[in-house]
């Protein structure tokens, strides 16, 4: 078999389809960097490594640099981890896929093919959040879930520790600061938590006998049809909030929440967990999480 010219054609082949079908330009994009890798892994069985460089430097000056040797061995790792079980989905990009070859672990990958596509976010945006240890962030359990295709849960996805953005730079900051930077981009915030997550409102006030509380943050999730109560505190996790944070939802679900939707959850953000106190919360709909400031 003469693989050169194999891998030629796939690649010449692949421009012409695209200037002719344009539309569907990712999927001949993604299919042709499968082949040639394919080619390119089995023509490394039968006469070594050296063979990428081989052929890199004959199609450099045959089709373009574009085809030189560190795009070769994209393609063949390409080849390599989409037969280790990772998603092939032509709703991703080449560009996006090269950002996502680095990674080692195939679930890792698969995490952000399925984010790619629900979310139809850029390589930009998939490389800030690889950047940032997103599926790391998330709980083990999450991870078991993802991988055995198990329903998910609105916590699921609420990362560990929570990033925020701090522009001040400063490691002394009060619990108006903290909700003030995530005030200052909400968006970013509510990714953090995951998916479906929208902001109602700040120091939200309810009225408990003859006094007013605040709630630091309200929001809703409109994929799991329920309030969301955030506490944020710039201490360690003690058993005080917790009975705050309790208050603050049977309020919403005795004064607010209406028959069609689900119990309010809380989310305690934190300076450091007490895992101490966490184990005597009786209520599985209060979660806690760390807070990491990033400039």
């Amino acid at each position: 078999m003469n693989y050169y010219n194999e891998i030629k054609n796939e690649l010449i082949n692949n421009e012409v389809y695209k200037k002719v079908k344009d539309y569907s330009k990712n999927k001949s994009d993604l299919r042709t960097c499968y082949n040639v890798g394919k080619l390119l892994s089995d023509a490394g069985k039968h006469y070594g490594e050296s063979i990428i460089e081989k052929y890199s430097v004959r199609l450099t000056y045959e089709l373009g640099k574009r085809y030189n040797k560190s795009s070769l061995k994209r393609m063949r790792q390409f080849y390599i981890i989409i037969e280790k079980g990772a998603t092939l989905s032509h709703l991703l990009t080449w560009s996006h896929y090269v950002e996502l070859l680095p990674l080692n672990n195939i679930n890792e990958i698969n995490y952000y093919v399925k984010v790619i596509e629900e979310q139809n976010i850029s390589v930009r945006k998939l490389r800030e959040r690889i950047k940032n240890n997103e599926y790391e962030r998330l709980e083990d359990k999450t991870k078991l879930k993802l991988i055995n295709k198990e329903k998910t849960k609105v916590h699921d996805f609420i990362k560990n520790p929570i990033l925020i953005k701090n522009k001040y730079n400063t490691d002394k900051i009060s619990e108006k600061m903290l909700q003030q930077f995530i005030l200052e981009d909400i968006p970013y915030f509510l990714k953090e938590l995951g998916n479906g997550f929208c902001f109602i409102d700040n120091e939200f006030p309810i009225k408990i006998g003859d006094r007013y509380n605040y709630i630091d943050i309200l929001l809703y999730n409109i994929i799991y049809k329920c309030y969301v109560v955030v506490e944020l505190k710039t201490t360690e996790l003690k058993k005080e909030y917790i009975g705050q944070i309790q208050t603050y939802m049977n309020y919403i679900d005795k004064n607010i929440k209406t028959n069609n939707e689900t119990l309010t959850i809380g989310i305690i953000i934190c300076k450091k967990n007490n895992k101490f106190v966490m184990g005597y919360v009786s209520n599985k709909n209060i979660f806690e999480r760390e807070y990491q400031l990033i400039n």
